[in-house]
């Protein structure tokens, strides 16, 4: 059997996308995703824990999830679960565990106070110069049902 990494989550923002560009000029968008979980306690009491997800988008996904989503919008994040590693400035070396999102799905409707409501997927719908270098290559796939 094969290998799958694949995180598939929904839930809501916990603040405002913060949207970078690379110097090549590629938007990197980073989000703060709170998923929650209710259940009851061994006394039968309601309890709630969260648990928080850094998400990166890339590209003209990015530019969207700047663009209509905002603290607190409920969303659908699908891709997969990758670690990285760098050096602080102390030299001391830094691991991050996040998802690399390649579909984002904006769930509030626009009476809900969202801006927009939109699907996007990267695969298939950006132009080789937007693709960072360390991102796979996913051209070549369909369309899918995008609303632009």
């Amino acid at each position: 059997m094969g290998n799958l990494n694949k995180a598939m989550l929904i839930g809501r923002l916990g603040a405002d996308p913060d949207v970078r560009y690379t110097q090549s000029n590629t938007a990197v968008a980073t989000i703060s995703l709170a998923t929650s979980e209710r259940y009851k306690d061994a006394n039968g009491e309601l309890q709630e824990s969260t648990e928080w997800h850094r998400v990166v988008a890339w590209g003209r996904l990015a530019e969207i999830v700047q663009q209509y989503a905002r603290k607190g919008s409920q969303i659908y994040v699908e891709g997969p679960i990758q670690t990285r590693a760098w050096e602080d400035r102390d030299g001391q070396k830094r691991y991050t565990t996040e998802i690399k999102a390649l579909t984002i799905q904006l769930l509030d409707s626009r009476s809900e106070g969202s801006s927009g409501t939109g699907t996007s997927s990267g695969r298939g719908t950006e132009p080789a110069a937007t693709t960072p270098s360390d991102a796979p290559d996913f051209s070549g796939g369909d369309d899918d049902d995008l609303p632009f």
